[in-house]
């Protein structure tokens, strides 16, 4: 459920409420019982999911555009060189 925030145009008195998205908006102050109006808010904060950031999770996975590592096996004669009697 999202927090809303509220301004009286009567007191200037800014309040948050914790309510449902289907809820009605409120029309009066609790302080004074003027007129409110409701105020657009910036939002929540972005959420992360997972075991953590850069170092935990991509630091040490290889991407897709590097070459991989050639291997320094030593190249093989073929056979048939070998055994020309």
């Amino acid at each position: 459920m999202p927090t809303y925030d509220y301004l009286c145009t009567s007191c200037g008195y800014t309040f948050e409420v914790f309510q449902a998205m289907s809820d009605n908006a409120l029309d009066s102050c609790p302080k004074c019982e003027g007129k409110v109006r409701r105020l657009v808010s910036g939002g929540t904060g972005l959420i992360f999911k997972g075991s953590g950031f850069y170092l935990t999770d991509y630091k040490n996975k290889p991407t897709s555009g590097e070459p991989k590592p050639e291997s320094k096996e030593p190249t093989k004669k073929s056979t048939s060189e070998n055994s020309k009697d």
